[in-house]
This record gives structure tokens, sequence and C-alpha cells, in this order.
């Protein structure tokens, strides 16, 4: 089964080549595709490189900062155009660890979706994440693993 991870970005040089390495690393047959939105860090032009280098890279390049929903929109369509059986959404930053994307992949094998969550029991974030962004986290019921 082909797996596609969609990368949505926007001023992610700084993270972005460490985070297609990590994913390749994890030797489960991954693409990725990096959508860009116009990021003017360079990122564009660092994803670029990366597809050069890698052919299981791809990018789509929008003209402005569109959103993360519709960069989503817009990776998933390019990932089932090209026959991706498993679509993996991550953000660029690190704040979804690669390290899980196999435990996906086997959960999916017996499955048609798995998601990952940090608010589920074992979950957790980053601990350079911002007070804003920490308070939120007791706001929201906790959740359990749900297998469809």
């Amino acid at each position: 089964m082909k797996t596609t991870v969609i990368i949505p970005t926007y001023n992610e040089r700084d993270n972005l080549g460490d985070l297609v390495d990590h994913i390749f690393d994890l030797n489960v047959g991954a693409y990725v595709i990096v959508v860009d939105d116009n990021s003017p860090d360079g990122t564009g032009e660092l994803a670029d490189k990366l597809a050069a280098d890698h052919r299981r890279v791809r990018v789509i390049h929008r003209p402005d900062k569109l959103g993360l929903g519709t960069a989503y929109v817009a990776g998933f369509k390019q990932a089932l155009a090209e026959g991706a059986d498993r679509v993996i959404t991550m953000d660029a930053d690190f704040s979804h660890n690669p390290r899980y994307i196999p435990a996906l992949i086997v959960l999916t094998e017996r499955v048609h979706i798995g998601i990952g969550s940090r608010y589920v029991p074992g979950g957790g974030v980053v601990a350079d994440w911002g007070t804003h962004r920490k308070f939120l986290l007791p706001l929201l019921p906790a959740r359990g693993a749900t297998e469809y």
C-alpha cells in the first residue's frame, strides 16, 4: 500500500529538511507532499531541492497564505491522484512526531481510519508550546482511542 505524508508549510525552512529526513529514515516507503503557501523564508525553494534530491517528494506551490484546511485539501487531491492508499497529515514543526508513522501504518492495515492525538492517554505536547496553547488542554474532554 502506498503511504503519502502531507506537510503544509509556511515559514518552515528550519524544520522541513529534518522532518523529511526523519520520515525517510523510518524506512516505510512513504511519499511526501509539501504544500507551501508562498513562504517568504525560502521554504518553497527548499521543498523544490528536496524534490530534486528525492523521487518520493512532491511540492505544491500556492500563491499566498491560503490556510491549513485548503492546504490539506490540495495535498489530499494530489496524493489520491498519485495513487495513495493511505494518507497521513503532519505539521512541519515536529508537533507531530514522525516516529508514530509506523504505528499508524500498522493500525490502518486493520482499520480504515487511524488517528493520532496528543489528547489521548499517553499523548502530550512539545515542551516549547506557549502558555496559551497549554492552557487549552484541560478544557478539552479526554478521549480514548477508537477504531473504525
